[in-house]
């Protein structure tokens, strides 16, 4: 009996040493580290990135295992150390480190609502702002608990409540969880790879990038591309601007002068129409026009459209659109300029040139995140004045699809803050809805209009959102017609890129008059027309353009209808007006396109016939040869520009290089710098020339999930309503850019 007394507190002091020797050991160190590392990411990703807009299980999925692998991996590294006092010193001194990273990241995005990348940190001073950001950093309630474990951990290893065990652990134990940690990294990507391919390289946003592969794997992408930029950019030497310069000097085509100035003075929106194909213009399904509102544009005499109107853009899709459109420039070869080479680039883009030559404003509206496809980053270096992202709007419930606010309340919603803005001004809306899988809810759907039944649901429902798109369209018209900006205002509107695979052609043809089973190449090279429409009230003498063109053309050809000449600019594109343009559209991939011909994959077509070059002649070869020349020549100056940043080197008469430090898109700041220039006596905003009152009122729309009242402004837009509401001083209510 006494002998089973005596053994009871042995046990029990056995049992406690058992416990503690599993925080005691490195080993047991290394996992609570580990265990509480990830804990503490999850904390950031809930708290502060939002769970990164996750938006299916699998991404759920994604995100709580991404950080396993490379905090796995990471913490191993110490386990090498012999001794106890590096490994332990080690240990805390890289647990500090990463809790510190991570709590900056945090704090950056609150601020900024992106993550936080190598070339921010190596650019502080200029992301600072001359230290005016270091005393607006954002603190929540919750910050406390980034940093409690760490305070408690050195305090355990201080009053030693934590031992430093002697023992060390065999380097072939550390091995193996370095290679788990590394499997699991791979794994990671892998599954990655098959919710979004091409993720490494396309890149299409650091949301996208942390959500799928966590935020060390990230900032370590980060780093390399970074570090490989500055390398090619190291290399480049001023004298190499000057073959590229001379190239775009003898391109040069100058204006038509029957177009040059027909918009001199006047606003200009540009609306991005997604994924939005040239087939879809005139199209009838079911006895319906699937646009009837674009076809009306598309005929009416104020109105120059363009039938033989090429997309142009690479594995970035829309942000190559955008570039193409903004700077008269090509993508990359591989992935998105705009998130490869974005952070840095020089360019000169429409908002600066308008900006600079003709007194012009500017903003970009859309409905998705600010930090997709690096747009933040880019927009500052074009010289956008103002971002309203979907940071700005109420993207909740039913109002978002997975790719931001629906194009009926993007353009409805934008309202207060297009009226003030600053005229003339030069705003881009991005669409979003006609976006794949084309799914939108019921309710948004048009009843009258009945779809196509093609055995392809893709395209099927890709009439539908391009209904829904058109309507939104229309809307947007009638409010610039009710509110007085119609008369002076330039409109363009352009396809992107194509909507429908190649895969779906077979469903597509009978609907287009073809016969799947003689579709060719050619005929997918067709289909990637896209829309270009440019209206101009007062126009008269508009009409069908069947010049063949591409997306690289859009800036010179606004740019002369303005009445500004692009000739000092480096741009590869030609007035579309022109007379003496070439016809000769080059692809991305390096095929090209005319009225008589068409090179895909290397294999010559007939574009008369749809037959395709068997034994072209003499004659033939040479014209064949010399295209191609010219169409790798193209590409192959605009890459050294963009890849070598070499317009950093030039500096045309009357532009001025643009600081991109000098613009500040935070939600605060952007809502200030709007009221304060339409509290100015010299502004010329609409709100201004309502007498300060809203047009709000004068937006009327069918979307069912907002409220058509015109007093809904305080319900509708309650961050817009706070920020104008008028002062005791002011009845201003306020939104614009200053010049």
């Amino acid at each position: 009996m006494e002998k089973d007394v005596q053994k009871k507190p042995h046990r029990l002091k056995a049992v406690e040493e058992a416990g503690r020797t599993k925080i005691q050991t490195r080993l047991g160190f290394y996992t609570l580290l580990v265990s509480l590392f990830i804990l503490k990411t999850f904390l950031a990703y809930g708290m502060d990135f939002n769970w990164m807009h996750v938006s299916s299980l699998y991404q759920v999925f994604l995100m709580l295992i991404n950080p396993i692998g490379f905090t796995m991996l990471i913490f191993a590294l110490p386990l090498f150390f012999k001794n106890r006092n590096l490994y332990y010193g080690g240990m805390m001194v890289l647990y500090t480190a990463l809790t510190t990273y991570l709590y900056i990241s945090v704090t950056y995005y609150r601020e900024f609502t992106d993550y936080l990348s190598v070339n921010v940190i190596l650019n502080y001073s200029s992301v600072n702002q001359g230290g005016k950001a270091a005393g607006a950093i954002s603190f929540s309630a919750h910050d406390f608990l980034f940093w409690i474990d760490v305070v408690i951990l050195l305090g355990f290893l201080l009053f030693k409540k934590i031992k430093r065990d002697r023992k060390e652990v065999r380097p072939g134990k550390t091995s193996t969880l370095i290679a788990i940690g590394w499997l699991m990294i791979m794994a990671n990507l892998a599954l990655a790879d098959v919710d979004r391919p091409q993720l490494l390289t396309r890149q299409f946003d650091r949301e996208y990038l942390v959500k799928y592969l966590g935020i060390g794997p990230f900032t370590i992408l980060d780093a390399y591309n970074t570090f490989k930029t500055s390398q090619v950019r190291k290399s480049a030497k001023p004298e190499e601007l000057q073959k590229v310069k001379k190239y775009v000097q003898d391109h040069y085509v100058g204006m038509n002068p029957t177009y040059a100035g027909k918009a001199k003075g006047k606003n200009v929106i540009v609306i991005h129409l997604e994924s939005f194909q040239q087939f879809s213009i005139d199209r009838k399904v079911n006895g319906q026009e699937v646009t009837p509102f674009l076809n009306s544009l598309y005929h009416s005499k104020d109105m120059i459209a363009f039938d033989n109107f090429f997309h142009q853009v690479g594995q970035g899709k829309t942000s190559d659109a955008e570039n193409l459109l903004e700077t008269s420039t090509y993508g990359l070869p591989q992935g998105s300029l705009f998130a490869k080479l974005g952070n840095d680039q020089t360019f000169q883009a429409m908002p600066s040139i308008l900006n600079q030559r003709a007194g012009y404003s500017s903003a970009v509206f859309h409905g998705n995140t600010g930090s997709f496809w690096n747009r933040t980053n880019v927009y500052k270096n074009m010289g956008y004045q103002n971002w309203i992202s979907g940071e700005y709007f109420d993207t909740s419930g039913k109002k978002s699809t997975a790719w931001g606010l629906k194009d009926k309340l993007l353009f409805k919603d934008s309202v207060p803050y297009l009226e003030r803005l600053q005229q003339p001004f030069y705003a881009k809306y991005i669409t979003v809805s006609n976006h794949i899988p084309y799914e939108i809810d019921k309710d948004d759907q048009d009843p009258n209009f009945q779809t196509s039944n093609s055995g392809s649901k893709y395209i099927d429902n890709y009439f539908i959102t391009n209904h829904y798109l058109d309507q939104a369209i229309k809307e947007f018209f009638d409010y610039l017609k009710k509110s007085g900006l119609y008369d002076n205002t330039m409109v363009v509107l352009y396809g992107d890129h194509y909507g429908i695979n190649n895969t779906d052609t077979k469903y597509l043809a009978p609907l287009l008059g073809k016969d799947p089973s003689n579709w060719t190449d050619l005929d997918n090279e067709n289909l990637q027309r896209t829309p270009l429409i440019i209206h101009i009230p007062g126009l008269k003498n508009g009409g069908i353009n069947h010049t063949y063109g591409g997306e690289v053309d859009v800036a010179p050809t606004i740019e002369h209808l303005l009445g500004i000449s692009s000739k000092r600019y480096i741009q590869f594109g030609q007035d579309l007006l022109s007379t003496n343009r070439s016809q000769l559209v080059v692809m991305r991939n390096k095929d090209w396109m005319t009225p008589e011909y068409a090179s895909i994959s290397g294999t010559i077509w007939d574009t008369k016939t749809g037959e395709r070059v068997i034994d072209p002649t003499p004659d033939q070869e040479k014209l064949f040869n010399k295209y191609q020349t010219e169409a790798n020549e193209k590409l192959a100056m605009s890459d050294t520009l963009n890849q070598k940043n070499l317009l950093r080197f030039y500096h045309p008469d009357g532009f001025k290089a643009v600081d991109a430090a000098a613009y500040d898109y935070s939600k605060s700041k952007t809502l200030a710098r709007f009221k304060k220039a339409n509290e100015n006596q010299s502004s010329t905003s609409l709100y201004t020339q309502h007498g300060d009152q809203s047009t709000v009122g004068d937006y009327l729309t069918n979307a069912p999930e907002i409220n058509d009242s015109p007093d809904s402004l305080l319900s509708d837009y309650p961050g817009a309503s706070v920020a104008f509401a008028p002062s005791s001083a002011s009845s201003s209510s306020s939104v614009s850019s200053s010049n």
